[in-house]
């Protein structure tokens, strides 16, 4: 080997790539912002630049899946691409329906393209996108759908649109039905894209329903409609209409789901329940990927210039209490949880990178691919998580972002919303 062969050597982490079967002590080497080498003991010399990371997690890039980041153009629910991103551990980021048929330009313009983080939409089925967090339902109506020109600009922007985002919720359905609903399945499958739906109430229910809609039916009138490889999202929400139904009891229908191969996203967030998750992975039912679900109402970040501190719905969506997030902090609560933490990582790499249909260029470490790596401390004590409703989940392991490299460039995770082990 010769002298300087490579640029950087990530040298003695742990390296856990799951789409390689990797869980190993070794040396990962970047050179032109690829990646150069995996190996045990690599050759100092052969690195112009050593970084010693024994006793560190070395993944791949970690792509979070559930990301609002169209800053500003969302009021106080967008966050900034970097914050949620680079900064924060994270190479990939996907905004969930921030960006509609109407405000992609911009998107592309000021978000994507100044970021340092890799940003991917699933476009909004509605043409007002993700405006203020969908606090007003009535923009959210069938006449708030333009088929037509979703599917044009979803295809125009081919490379950065990746889904759809739409919504199965009780406000929604005892106004319009599915309706909405199926107006989004139209324009996944004229594009050839998965459909991402949210489960869990999130609009108030009107006063008095046009249709009246039994809550615990939802999953059983939207399933049917849907194609392998979307995506349904929230399985362990705190509010009605998810996974477990009023009776407290895991609906039999996502079991046929999973078997029909559709997909799950956590999408934490500030919808996450600890005694619901408990619930569905006792049931058997294992989400395919993590995303944080980080924004503006959940996250301790100061609001946008000129925008409110508060809303008036904010106590119905119970998004009070914003804290210190970040998606490590939500795999460490997958591990509190019980799940393994080789498939805590394939959530937020390899079975990611194949939700954005990237499973050939993310998610993994290969010689040949871009340097895009996570390195994630890896800390023991006593730690407690908390959910919105106050439950308290105790563990021993903690995971916290160090820095990631973004096609070989180096980030340090500084971002102010990290929380830290004291």
């Amino acid at each position: 080997m010769n002298k300087s062969e490579h640029d950087l050597i990530l040298a003695g982490g742990r390296v856990v790539d799951p789409a390689s079967g990797t869980n190993m002590i070794c040396d990962v080497a970047v050179r032109d912002g690829a990646v150069s080498g995996i190996g045990r003991n690599m050759p100092v010399a052969s690195g112009r630049e050593i970084i010693d990371v024994s006793g560190q997690l070395v993944l791949p890039g970690m792509i979070d899946t559930h990301a609002h980041v169209y800053e500003y153009v969302s009021g106080r629910f967008g966050l900034n691409p970097d914050l949620v991103g680079v900064r924060s551990g994270v190479t990939t980021v996907v905004d969930q329906g921030g960006a509609s048929c109407m405000t992609f330009p911009g998107f592309d313009k000021f978000i994507v393209r100044p970021a340092d983080t890799r940003v991917f939409s699933f476009i909004s089925a509605y043409v007002v996108g993700g405006l203020e967090g969908h606090y007003y339902p009535d923009l959210y109506s069938p006449a708030g759908v333009d088929v037509e020109a979703t599917v044009r600009v979803a295809k125009a922007n081919r490379e950065l649109v990746r889904g759809v985002k739409a919504h199965a919720e009780i406000g929604g359905f005892e106004r319009w039905g599915t309706d909405v609903l199926r107006l989004g399945v139209d324009i996944a499958r004229a594009i050839d894209r998965p459909l991402y739906i949210h489960f869990g109430q999130l609009w108030p229910r009107p006063d008095r329903a046009t249709i009246a809609y039994d809550v615990d039916e939802i999953l059983r009138d939207v399933i049917p409609l849907l194609s392998p490889g979307d995506i349904l999202a929230h399985p362990f929400t705190r509010h009605p209409g998810g996974f477990v139904d009023t009776a407290g009891d895991v609906h039999p229908i996502v079991s046929e789901a999973l078997d029909r191969g559709l997909r799950i996203d956590v999408g934490h967030g500030s919808h996450f329940s600890i005694d619901i998750a408990r619930r569905t992975l006792d049931a058997g039912i294992m989400p395919h990927t993590l995303g944080a679900d980080m924004h503006g109402y959940n996250t301790q970040v100061p609001a946008p210039p000129g925008a409110p501190d508060t809303h008036p719905d904010d106590e119905m969506h119970a998004f009070a209490g914003q804290q210190q997030f970040s998606l490590a902090y939500a795999m460490s609560e997958m591990l509190a949880l019980g799940i393994n933490l080789v498939d805590v990582v394939a959530m937020v790499t390899n079975n990611a990178a194949g939700m954005v249909g990237e499973q050939d260029k993310l998610g993994a470490l290969a010689v040949g691919r871009s340097a895009d790596i996570t390195i994630l401390d890896d800390l023991t004590g006593a730690f407690t998580f908390r959910d919105n409703g106050g439950v308290e989940l105790k563990s021993e392991r903690m995971l916290q972002p160090a820095f990631c490299l973004r096609d070989g460039t180096r980030y340090d995770a500084d971002a102010e919303c990290l929380p830290r082990a004291n």
